[in-house]
């Protein structure tokens, strides 16, 4: 038991005394039932000021504002304690120096044993800075309110976790047209399109924001009119301090005109796009045009002269025959490079050393540029072996070489360089085709005039030249470019005017130990003697069909001749006997490739000439690889028909 001064027993009067006494947070004090200060305790001291001596006796209405005093607070307090057993407000209070702070007020009744009102209990706490920091978050509210209601271009409202819209903004009345009081209570799915909700897309986005936090995304959403815009979405999660999912944040821009801005940029690069394509297209045909007009003008002309010899006994008609050989050849020529272009030229890809080729082509090189261009080649030592046509690389080095000495007509000097190159999957990416992996770089740069923007950016069109009309048909890069894409590498050019030109050849690297094709079979000069045998020949040419039966027929072959697929089909499956399949690529309806892979089932021994105008490896390559198999491009001179078809008869 607590004890005073000389280890006396305490009263608990006095222990009370004590424990009101030290209490500073609170101001605890007494008065009588008229209102009068009848204790006061340390607490009441530290928060209003006055002292005991000071305050007891006094009315405690003083403590209150004038207002309330004049509105007669403090007496409806006490009444209300009187009558009710207890009041408690919160208000404002009066400290001694005339300052105020926000009280949270307790007042209780006192009565003695018979229930007798004798006084008050009175409990006042300073909870100025709680009101404050109230008053700080009610403005936030307040002004985060009407940041948002003021936003006009975003639709800002939030959703409950079932999506239902618990708040609406202005922005969002204006976007999609509801009023708060139609839409707050309605789910938000309603602003997708009948699509979207069968898909489950509105939910697939809450989802997606509950898994992740939030849920960004583009698409059409509907007006209360039922037109559509293109709205950028942004979903966000909101948790609770417990991490409680208790809604999501939604927030909606209508991006229609950008889209439509964007729509309209493409279809006008779209429209560019075709008007360029359409100008190389008109520039190709024109080239195409000019080139083979004067071939099928010396074809023709000899064609009359020889036949008006013919007519009139004249025997001299070798010369003319020779012209029209001469521009069936060039004409031929001018297809190759068209269809290189194309990446439609029958290539032959073998394992090259492409430091044996340079070194064999440089002799050529050097007397075509000429003495006043020096020739440097840098090779690397270990340059790795590529897969390509040999004979087409050959053709782009001297094509290269030729242009860099035109572009020399002064002289300078000229530089073949190979190194090894891996392009990684970024630097593929770079060129739409291309594969990463290793690839053999082959690089001719020159010293001479170089090339303009205009001229550079128009480098590989087919038929575009700088040269002068008649010294240059402008198909020799477009050639290079289209061999380089159909051999699964591509090239680059940079240039700059009076810094000369580099043009660089990206290869693929072969990884063939050694070059393990099929020994073609060799081809004699002239025709031999055909062994007996049947061919059948499928061509729908009607001319060409009968040139090749004829040149047969003469040398004592039995042939067979099909116009389409479907008659060569009819013939193959037949009792007839058949040595050798003679068959055009291009067929109409039932390919070429389609009658050999049947004729194949049906006979498997059987050998197969394909006659193409243009082929793609790619497609035929397993038939390129079986036994017994070969391909010829046309135009073919008969005589090598003829030899290539006795070699095959005659072969195993």
């Amino acid at each position: 038991m607590p004890t005073g001064v000389g280890g006396e027993p305490l009263s608990g009067e006095r222990r009370f005394e004590l424990l009101v006494n030290s209490v500073h947070d609170y101001a605890i004090y007494m008065l009588d039932p008229h209102g009068i200060v009848t204790s006061w305790n340390p607490g009441v001291q530290r928060f209003k000021g006055y002292t005991a001596a000071e305050i007891i006796g006094q009315h405690f209405s003083r403590f209150y504002t004038d207002d309330d005093q004049r509105a007669g607070v403090p007496q409806r307090a006490l009444s209300i304690a009187s009558i009710e057993g207890k009041f408690e407000a919160e208000g404002w209070r009066v400290r001694k120096d005339g300052t105020r702070f926000w009280a949270h007020v307790i007042i209780d009744p006192i009565r003695d044993d018979a229930g007798k009102l004798i006084g008050f209990a009175k409990i006042t706490r300073d909870v100025t800075e709680r009101k404050q920091a109230q008053e700080a978050l009610q403005q936030s509210e307040a002004r985060f309110r009407l940041l948002v209601q003021g936003v006009i271009d975003y639709a800002i409202f939030m959703l409950d976790t079932t999506g239902h819209i618990t708040n609406w903004n202005s922005g969002a009345q204006r976007m999609k047209g509801y009023a708060a009081e139609e839409i707050i209570g309605e789910h938000f799915s309603r602003f997708y399109t009948a699509e979207d909700r069968a898909n489950g897309v509105p939910m697939q986005g809450l989802r997606t924001a509950e898994q992740t936090g939030k849920f960004e995304t583009e698409g059409w959403r509907l007006r209360k009119d039922g037109t559509r815009f293109w709205a950028s979405v942004v979903i966000d999660a909101i948790r609770d301090d417990n991490g409680r999912l208790v809604g999501f944040a939604k927030v909606t821009r209508d991006i229609t005109e950008r889209k439509l801005a964007q729509e309209a940029l493409e279809e006008t690069r779209a429209a560019l796009f075709q008007a360029q394509k359409m100008e190389a297209v008109g520039q190709l045909t024109g080239g195409i045009a000019h080139d083979f007009n004067n071939l099928l003008q010396a074809i023709g002309g000899s064609l009359e002269v020889i036949e008006r010899r013919l007519m009139t006994g004249q025997g001299d008609i070798q010369a003319y025959v020779t012209a029209a050989r001469t521009s069936v050849d060039r004409a031929k020529t001018l297809t190759q490079r068209l269809l290189a272009f194309s990446r439609r030229q029958p290539l032959q890809p073998e394992r090259t050393d492409l430091k044996t080729l340079v070194d064999g082509l440089r002799d050529l090189i050097e007397r075509s540029v000429g003495e006043a261009i020096r020739v440097e080649t840098r090779l690397a030592p270990e340059l790795w072996p590529i897969w390509a046509d040999a004979n087409q690389v050959e053709a782009a080095l001297l094509n290269l070489a030729i242009n860099a000495r035109d572009a020399m007509p002064h002289g300078g000097q000229l530089t073949i360089q190979g190194v090894n190159i891996h392009l990684d999957a970024t630097a593929a990416a770079s060129e739409t085709g291309v594969l990463p992996g290793d690839y053999t770089l082959l690089e001719v740069a020159d010293t001479g005039t170089g090339m303009p923007p205009d001229v550079l950016e128009r480098a590989f069109e087919p038929f575009f030249t700088t040269k002068p009309l008649g010294q240059g048909t402008g198909l020799g890069l477009s050639q290079i470019y289209g061999f380089a894409r159909q051999s699964g590498g591509y090239v680059r050019i940079d240039s700059e005017v009076g810094h000369g030109t580099s043009v660089k050849l990206y290869l693929p690297r072969s990884h063939h130990a050694e070059n393990l094709g099929s020994v073609p079979v060799k081809v004699p000069d002239q025709p031999q003697q055909p062994v007996p045998g049947t061919v059948l020949v499928v061509e729908d040419e009607p001319i060409v069909r009968m040139l090749l039966v004829e040149a047969l027929r003469e040398q004592g072959a039995t042939v067979l001749e099909a116009e389409d697929g479907n008659e060569a089909l009819t013939i193959l499956n037949s009792p007839v006997g058949i040595d050798l399949l003679v068959t055009d690529v291009g067929l109409p309806g039932i390919t070429g490739q389609r009658v050999a892979e049947t004729a194949r089932s049906l006979r498997p021994d059987l050998k197969i000439i394909f006659l193409t105008g243009y082929a793609c490896n790619a497609v035929l390559d397993k038939e390129l690889l079986a036994p017994h198999t070969r391909l010829l491009s046309k135009p073919i001179a008969i005589d090598q028909f003829l030899a290539q078809v006795n070699a095959m008869l005659r072969s195993g």
